[in-house]
Protein backbone atom coordinates (compact mmCIF):
# COMPACT_ATOMS: atom_id res chain seq x y z
CA UNK A 1 0.00 0.00 0.00
CA UNK A 2 1.31 3.43 -0.96
CA UNK A 3 2.41 5.51 2.08
CA UNK A 4 0.23 8.53 2.80
CA UNK A 5 2.75 10.34 5.02
CA UNK A 6 6.47 10.63 4.40
CA UNK A 7 7.30 10.57 8.11
CA UNK A 8 4.93 9.62 10.91
CA UNK A 9 5.05 8.15 14.38
CA UNK A 10 2.99 5.62 16.33
CA UNK A 11 2.92 5.84 20.12
CA UNK A 12 2.19 2.96 22.45
CA UNK A 13 1.36 4.72 25.71
CA UNK A 14 1.55 3.18 29.19
CA UNK A 15 1.47 4.58 32.71
CA UNK A 16 5.25 4.87 33.06
CA UNK A 17 6.56 4.49 29.53
CA UNK A 18 6.01 5.42 25.89
CA UNK A 19 7.17 3.34 22.97
CA UNK A 20 7.55 5.44 19.85
CA UNK A 21 8.01 4.08 16.33
CA UNK A 22 8.88 6.45 13.50
CA UNK A 23 8.31 5.29 9.94
CA UNK A 24 10.01 7.32 7.21
CA UNK A 25 10.12 6.97 3.47
CA UNK A 26 13.79 7.04 2.45
CA UNK A 27 15.21 8.63 -0.67
CA UNK A 28 15.27 5.19 -2.23
CA UNK A 29 11.53 4.81 -1.54
CA UNK A 30 12.02 2.16 1.14
CA UNK A 31 10.39 2.37 4.56
CA UNK A 32 12.75 2.94 7.46
CA UNK A 33 11.72 2.31 11.05
CA UNK A 34 13.24 3.54 14.29
CA UNK A 35 11.91 2.71 17.75
CA UNK A 36 12.77 4.48 20.99
CA UNK A 37 11.40 4.32 24.51
CA UNK A 38 10.63 7.35 26.67
CA UNK A 39 9.29 8.01 30.15
CA UNK A 40 6.07 9.84 30.87
CA UNK A 41 7.42 12.79 32.87
CA UNK A 42 7.10 16.23 31.28
CA UNK A 43 10.78 16.42 30.33
CA UNK A 44 10.54 12.95 28.77
CA UNK A 45 7.57 13.91 26.64
CA UNK A 46 9.37 17.05 25.52
CA UNK A 47 12.38 14.94 24.61
CA UNK A 48 10.04 12.72 22.59
CA UNK A 49 8.69 15.78 20.78
CA UNK A 50 12.21 16.99 19.99
CA UNK A 51 13.21 13.55 18.70
CA UNK A 52 10.16 13.37 16.43
CA UNK A 53 10.92 16.87 15.12
CA UNK A 54 14.43 15.74 14.23
CA UNK A 55 12.88 12.82 12.36
CA UNK A 56 10.70 15.33 10.46
CA UNK A 57 7.52 13.68 11.77
CA UNK A 58 4.32 15.43 10.71
CA UNK A 59 1.61 13.06 11.99
CA UNK A 60 1.36 11.15 15.27
CA UNK A 61 -1.17 8.50 16.33
CA UNK A 62 -1.90 6.86 19.69
CA UNK A 63 -4.67 4.89 21.32
CA UNK A 64 -7.23 6.61 23.53
CA UNK A 65 -6.96 4.11 26.36
CA UNK A 66 -7.30 5.30 29.95
CA UNK A 67 -6.20 8.83 30.81
CA UNK A 68 -2.48 8.45 30.11
CA UNK A 69 -2.77 9.99 26.65
CA UNK A 70 -3.94 13.39 27.94
CA UNK A 71 -0.62 14.94 29.09
CA UNK A 72 1.09 13.63 25.97
CA UNK A 73 -1.58 15.16 23.77
CA UNK A 74 -1.38 18.48 25.63
CA UNK A 75 2.39 18.74 25.17
CA UNK A 76 2.52 17.57 21.55
CA UNK A 77 -0.48 19.64 20.51
CA UNK A 78 0.49 22.43 18.14
CA UNK A 79 3.72 20.77 17.02
CA UNK A 80 2.25 17.76 15.21
CA UNK A 81 -0.99 16.57 13.67
CA UNK A 82 -2.22 14.15 16.31
CA UNK A 83 -4.72 11.35 15.80
CA UNK A 84 -6.28 9.94 18.95
CA UNK A 85 -7.64 6.59 17.84
CA UNK A 86 -10.19 4.29 19.40
CA UNK A 87 -8.38 1.12 20.47
CA UNK A 88 -11.23 -1.02 19.16
CA UNK A 89 -10.82 0.51 15.73
CA UNK A 90 -7.13 -0.44 15.63
CA UNK A 91 -7.88 -4.02 16.65
CA UNK A 92 -10.57 -4.34 14.00
CA UNK A 93 -8.15 -3.50 11.19
CA UNK A 94 -6.90 -6.77 9.66
CA UNK A 95 -3.20 -7.36 9.80
CA UNK A 96 -0.33 -8.93 11.74
CA UNK A 97 -0.85 -7.14 15.03
CA UNK A 98 0.10 -10.23 17.04
CA UNK A 99 3.45 -10.39 15.23
CA UNK A 100 4.56 -6.80 15.69
CA UNK A 101 4.88 -4.33 18.51
CA UNK A 102 1.96 -2.01 19.13
CA UNK A 103 3.86 1.17 18.27
CA UNK A 104 4.99 -0.33 14.95
CA UNK A 105 1.47 -1.46 14.16
CA UNK A 106 0.00 1.97 14.94
CA UNK A 107 2.68 3.70 12.85
CA UNK A 108 2.06 1.29 9.97
CA UNK A 109 -1.70 1.91 10.00
CA UNK A 110 -1.18 5.66 10.27
CA UNK A 111 1.21 5.83 7.34
CA UNK A 112 -1.17 3.72 5.26
CA UNK A 113 -4.05 6.12 5.97
CA UNK A 114 -6.11 3.46 7.76
CA UNK A 115 -6.69 5.34 11.01
CA UNK A 116 -9.49 7.75 11.82
CA UNK A 117 -8.92 10.12 14.72
CA UNK A 118 -11.52 10.85 17.37
CA UNK A 119 -12.85 14.38 17.75
CA UNK A 120 -10.82 16.33 20.32
CA UNK A 121 -12.06 19.85 21.17
CA UNK A 122 -9.58 22.68 21.55
CA UNK A 123 -7.72 23.22 24.83
CA UNK A 124 -10.06 25.94 26.14
CA UNK A 125 -13.10 23.74 25.60
CA UNK A 126 -11.37 20.73 27.18
CA UNK A 127 -10.50 22.74 30.29
CA UNK A 128 -14.06 24.09 30.51
CA UNK A 129 -15.43 20.57 30.12
CA UNK A 130 -13.20 19.28 32.94
CA UNK A 131 -14.35 22.16 35.15
CA UNK A 132 -18.06 21.53 34.55
CA UNK A 133 -17.65 17.79 35.11
CA UNK A 134 -15.85 18.45 38.39
CA UNK A 135 -18.60 20.84 39.45
CA UNK A 136 -21.26 18.23 38.65
CA UNK A 137 -19.46 15.69 40.84
CA UNK A 138 -19.27 18.17 43.72
CA UNK A 139 -22.99 18.93 43.39
CA UNK A 140 -23.78 15.20 43.49
CA UNK A 141 -21.59 14.76 46.56
CA UNK A 142 -23.29 17.68 48.29
CA UNK A 143 -26.72 16.20 47.57
CA UNK A 144 -25.60 12.91 49.11
CA UNK A 145 -24.41 14.68 52.28
CA UNK A 146 -27.67 16.68 52.58
CA UNK A 147 -29.67 13.46 52.28
CA UNK A 148 -27.61 11.96 55.10
CA UNK A 149 -28.32 15.02 57.27
CA UNK A 150 -32.04 14.58 56.57
CA UNK A 151 -31.81 10.95 57.63
CA UNK A 152 -29.95 11.72 60.86
CA UNK A 153 -32.49 14.41 61.81
CA UNK A 154 -35.42 12.12 61.05
CA UNK A 155 -33.84 9.30 63.06
CA UNK A 156 -33.72 11.72 66.00
CA UNK A 157 -37.34 12.77 65.24
CA UNK A 158 -36.25 16.33 64.51
CA UNK A 159 -38.70 17.64 61.91
CA UNK A 160 -36.58 20.48 60.62
CA UNK A 161 -37.10 19.25 57.07
CA UNK A 162 -40.87 19.65 57.52
CA UNK A 163 -40.65 23.39 58.12
CA UNK A 164 -37.53 24.32 56.14
CA UNK A 165 -37.33 23.87 52.40
CA UNK A 166 -33.54 23.86 52.60
CA UNK A 167 -32.17 22.56 55.90
CA UNK A 168 -28.70 23.57 54.72
CA UNK A 169 -29.73 27.20 54.40
CA UNK A 170 -28.49 29.80 56.90
CA UNK A 171 -31.31 29.17 59.36
CA UNK A 172 -31.07 25.40 59.10
CA UNK A 173 -27.30 25.37 59.58
CA UNK A 174 -27.52 27.65 62.61
CA UNK A 175 -30.18 25.45 64.21
CA UNK A 176 -28.25 22.26 63.56
CA UNK A 177 -25.08 23.85 64.90
CA UNK A 178 -26.94 24.94 68.05
CA UNK A 179 -28.21 21.39 68.59
CA UNK A 180 -24.74 19.93 68.14
CA UNK A 181 -23.33 22.42 70.64
CA UNK A 182 -25.87 21.23 73.24
CA UNK A 183 -28.63 23.81 72.89
CA UNK A 184 -31.67 22.79 74.94
CA UNK A 185 -33.91 25.86 74.83
CA UNK A 186 -36.30 25.41 71.92
CA UNK A 187 -37.23 29.09 71.91
CA UNK A 188 -33.59 30.13 71.56
CA UNK A 189 -33.15 27.69 68.71
CA UNK A 190 -36.34 28.98 67.08
CA UNK A 191 -34.97 32.54 67.27
CA UNK A 192 -32.32 31.48 64.77
CA UNK A 193 -34.98 31.35 62.04
CA UNK A 194 -34.69 33.96 59.30
CA UNK A 195 -37.19 35.39 56.83
CA UNK A 196 -39.82 32.88 55.77
CA UNK A 197 -38.78 30.40 58.41
CA UNK A 198 -39.60 32.85 61.21
CA UNK A 199 -43.27 31.90 61.12
CA UNK A 200 -42.25 28.42 62.22
CA UNK A 201 -40.48 29.68 65.32
CA UNK A 202 -42.46 27.29 67.49
CA UNK A 203 -39.86 24.57 67.71
CA UNK A 204 -42.29 22.15 69.30
CA UNK A 205 -41.79 20.01 66.22
CA UNK A 206 -38.45 19.01 67.69
CA UNK A 207 -38.66 15.81 69.66
CA UNK A 208 -38.40 16.48 73.39
CA UNK A 209 -37.68 12.89 74.11
CA UNK A 210 -34.09 13.10 72.88
CA UNK A 211 -31.41 15.29 74.42
CA UNK A 212 -29.44 17.66 72.17
CA UNK A 213 -26.22 15.99 73.32
CA UNK A 214 -27.46 12.67 71.96
CA UNK A 215 -28.63 14.41 68.78
CA UNK A 216 -25.18 15.92 68.36
CA UNK A 217 -23.57 12.51 68.77
CA UNK A 218 -25.80 11.11 66.04
CA UNK A 219 -24.94 14.01 63.76
CA UNK A 220 -21.20 13.77 64.00
CA UNK A 221 -21.03 9.97 63.85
Amino acid sequence: MEPIYTSCCGLDVHKKSIQACVRRVGKDGKIQEEILGFGTMTQDIRALADWMSQQEVTHVAMESTGIFWKPIYNILEGRFNILLVNARHIKNVPGRKTDVKDSQWIAHLLQSGLLKGSFIPDRAQREFRDLTRHRSKLVDQRASVVNRVHKVLEDANIKLGSVATDIMGKSGKDMIRALIEGGKDSSEIADLARRQLEKFQSFALLSKGMSPTTIGSCWVS
